[in-house]
């Protein structure tokens, strides 16, 4: 279909943007904290794999612990940026 030129785009509001609560400010606190975590996970991982083998339990520990941080911080990165409307009653 070709569109004609008598096609009117529908004309939608604009989404405000609202400010960010402390809870999602300390989100993306939280989350750079969380991605030094696994980065430090991985560091240790990587200096002891030597003399620890990947068949130590403390080896997967690290390897678990880095997928946990890394996925923590996917999810408070998610909560941090994303646009909450505010639910308060009243004016807008």
């Amino acid at each position: 279909m070709n569109p004609s030129k008598d096609t009117v785009e529908p004309q939608y509001p604009p989404v405000k943007k609202t400010t960010k609560s402390a809870f999602q400010k300390s989100a993306l606190y939280f989350a750079a904290g969380s991605i030094i975590l696994a980065i430090a996970s991985v560091i240790y991982l990587s200096i002891e794999i030597d003399t620890l083998g990947w068949q130590n339990p403390i080896s997967a520990s690290l390897l678990a612990s880095t997928f946990f941080f890394m996925f923590v911080a996917l999810v408070l990165i998610v909560i941090g940026t994303t646009n909450i409307p505010s639910f308060k009653v009243g004016k807008d």
